[in-house]
């Protein structure tokens, strides 16, 4: 009984020095300037993911921003999805024409690249 504790905590152990380790060399090589060209890949290519998430969110507010100025059009029925200048727009519109028009309306966003719209008609409770 005592040696499977004793080995368990020696399991624990390593695992809590090899995280630690770990962490060290991560912090290393993201906080000092890299000589290897390796290290400065994978260090800029978090910097380019967070930018462009960043960048993601700011085109997705913008396209929520343009298509709230039209009182007739319920944005919340409206999910906006950017990737990198690709816009999916999902959801439902009151009327069929609206499809149309929030498409038009995100592709005149500045940034747009592309629009696939999934958006549907929302039918009216009663099913008719």
């Amino acid at each position: 009984m005592k040696t499977i504790k004793t080995l368990g905590l020696a399991v624990a152990a390593l695992f809590v020095a090899m995280s630690t380790t770990t962490w060290c060399h991560a912090d290393e090589a993201a906080s000092s300037p890299s000589s290897a060209q390796g290290a400065s890949t994978t260090a800029g290519s978090g910097a380019v993911a967070t930018t462009g998430r960043k960048a993601d969110r700011a085109l997705r507010r913008k396209i929520y921003a343009a298509i709230g100025k039209y009182k007739e059009i319920n944005a919340g029925d409206i999910s906006v999805i950017a990737k990198d200048g690709a816009v999916t727009l999902n959801g439902t519109v009151t009327e069929a024409t609206q499809i149309s028009k929030v498409e038009a309306i995100a592709r005149g966003v500045p940034g747009v690249t592309s629009v696939t719209n999934k958006l549907t008609v929302k039918k009216p409770f009663g099913g008719m």
